[in-house]
């Protein structure tokens, strides 16, 4: 008998409790070991620094399928307890993976030794081992273009619309606790998107516009730019915490050259950077081009910079958990950066 979706979206993905599991000794250990351990422990050693340093704003950059993969939980943590300032991500973490939660959908165990011709025809997508219902993402679709019809017609930045999308579920009711794009919303700590409709976002501005092709909202990306740049300006010692690379990665490091053109005088390199990627720099490419590198561009210090080469699943609970149960982030005010862009959009109705 031909398998069913229901034989497919059994077993929820389980999102790891860093507060449940204390690592702080054995990434203290690593300090005496060599290799991607003492790598490891000196970028929980930088993001100590990060967190100690009461003029520090600390900008997280993520990439790659992280939520879906178990570590939402982790950044949510991060930001309930003041240990990021801003989020600098790809399109489909925050929409496809965090608010698709936030809506009451989940990502299931998979695998992959399956028929993907199967899961087509089951809609059913895959993310290496992990499923997610396409019938339910296009439910998500149709939120994002919800939200844009009930917005003024107008360009917003992604930070913008984002808080919307936040404002949504807390009117509505967020159906996830540990929903990053609501506890953003209620922090006021500012999530950025470059490429915001490289994702499901992109898709409830298509069915927007199509219905509103000269009256609507629209993505100014060069806003996205100047905004997170004013954070910049605002609070000219940054540390950035990049798990992945590419477009988060690029545009945060920019910021430092923007500064510069706008107010030299605030546009110092990035103090601190840590970088968690499995990218290698060989081909020239953005997402393994080292932090070493950046700083011939001017744009982080080679002070405190350190590369983990590891999966995100394996480093990142280690670092972050090492931060939570060592108590760094006691006492480390909220920056609230999202206040910088007052008065928020007004509803069309």
């Amino acid at each position: 008998m031909p398998k069913t979706k229901a034989d497919y979206l059994t077993e929820t993905i389980q999102h790891l409790d860093i507060k449940a599991h204390d690592v702080s000794g054995l990434v203290e250990a690593m300090g005496k070991m060599a290799f991607s351990a003492r790598d490891l422990h000196r970028a929980a050693d930088i993001y100590r620094m990060m967190l100690q340093d009461k003029d520090c704003g600390i900008i997280l950059c993520l990439a790659g399928s992280l939520f879906s993969a178990g570590l939402k939980r982790v950044i949510y943590d991060l930001v309930d307890n003041n240990m990021v300032d801003a989020i600098v991500s790809t399109g489909a973490l925050i929409v496809d993976q965090d608010f698709f939660e936030g809506l009451g959908f989940r990502h299931y165990l998979g695998t992959k030794w399956v028929d993907d011709n199967v899961l087509r025809d089951l809609h059913i997508d895959r993310i290496y081992d992990t499923f997610i219902d396409e019938d339910e993402l296009r439910i998500c679709d149709d939120t994002i273009g919800r939200i844009c019809d009930s917005l003024e017609k107008r360009p917003y930045s992604s930070r913008e619309f984002i808080r919307e999308m936040g404002r949504y579920l807390d009117t509505q009711g967020c159906k996830a606790d540990d929903c990053i794009v609501h506890a953003c919303y209620r922090k006021d700590v500012p999530i950025f998107v470059p490429a915001f409709s490289d994702c499901s976002a992109g898709f409830g501005f298509v069915m927007h516009q199509h219905k509103n092709r000269t009256d609507c909202v629209s993505i100014d990306s060069a806003r996205d730019f100047l905004e997170l740049t004013d954070i910049k300006l605002h609070n000219p010692t940054t540390g950035i915490f990049m798990v992945g690379g590419g477009v988060p990665k690029n545009f945060t490091q920019d910021i430092v050259v923007a500064a510069d053109l706008l107010d030299a005088s605030k546009a110092d390199m990035h103090k601190y950077a840590i970088q968690i990627t499995v990218a290698d720099e060989r081909d020239g490419a953005l997402s393994g081009s080292t932090l070493k590198e950046a700083s011939s561009w001017g744009k982080v210090s080679t002070t405190y910079e350190q590369m983990v080469y590891s999966e995100a699943t394996l480093a990142l609970p280690l670092i972050a958990g090492h931060a939570w149960h060592k108590g760094f982030h006691r006492g480390r005010a909220a920056r609230a950066f999202q206040k910088l862009y007052r008065p928020e959009p007004v509803s069309a109705g």
